[in-house]
């Protein structure tokens, strides 16, 4: 998939847990976690901007394009 979601890294450079991003944006934590490991196939606009918010980043830090060679 050329959609990458660098949440883990985020999370990371804040030393922020899974749970506490889950509580601190209100959903739950498997949510969280789906998002985390790419396996979402959307995100709201409004999670996107209170991950946004919580972890004091762009959209473009956690998520990223990344082509495919057949494009």
């Amino acid at each position: 998939m050329p959609i990458i979601v660098n949440l883990d890294v985020m999370l990371a450079k804040r030393k922020m847990s899974v749970s506490e991003l889950s509580e601190q944006i209100g959903i739950t934590i498997a949510n969280v976690s789906i998002l985390k490991t790419g396996k979402a196939k959307a995100i709201r606009f409004s999670t996107l901007e209170a991950i946004c918010n919580v972890l004091e980043c762009q959209p473009g830090d956690i998520l990223e394009f990344v082509p495919n060679e057949s494009n």
